[in-house]
């Protein structure tokens, strides 16, 4: 199954400069939660795992590249070309976490089942859009208001959304 961990805006914005627009400990925090296991894998487009400090530990990564010649030397991390590639990992019963970025949450759309999705109740400048969904298809099965304080600034929430 797959299953989406992104943070969005109020005006869709997922990203600027090949990074965050916004800095939420909170939200950062949440993403290891639901991520970090040796039993669970992330897929990721090329910009996003190259976004990443480093390949993150205690998680498998799966990175989606159209660049036949991309290679990452570290046993955590694999490289796949095409859509086919990551299609049984939609059929399968173990959850796989796609984490961006804007292209791959596209394509792969029609086949995810589940959205942990954090609302920052703010608009900001990026280059990186979360697609538009039918809201109607998802089902909020979970939600939980964000703590606002010193370190995390931004109105948020927490939601769980489970395809119908």
């Amino acid at each position: 199954m797959l299953s989406y961990v992104v943070a969005v805006s109020r005006n869709n914005v997922i990203g600027k400069n090949n990074s965050l627009a916004w800095r939420l400990p909170d939200d950062v925090k949440f993403f290891r939660e639901k991520t970090l296991s040796e039993t669970k894998t992330m897929i990721m487009g090329r910009k996003t795992f190259e976004s990443l400090p480093k390949v993150l530990p205690g998680r498998k990564h799966i990175v989606y590249t159209r660049d036949k010649n991309y290679k990452i030397d570290d046993p955590n991390v694999e490289i796949i070309h095409t859509i086919d590639e990551i299609l049984p990992y939609a059929k399968s019963d173990q959850e796989y976490f796609v984490i961006g970025g804007g292209e791959i949450f596209k394509m792969l759309f029609p086949y995810t089942q589940r959205m942990y999705l954090t609302e920052i109740h703010e608009n900001f400048e990026g280059d990186t859009f979360f697609p538009d969904y039918d809201k109607s298809q998802w089902k909020v099965t979970e939600k939980k208001e964000g703590t606002i304080d010193e370190k995390n600034i931004y109105p948020h929430t927490y939601l769980t959304l489970e395809r119908v």
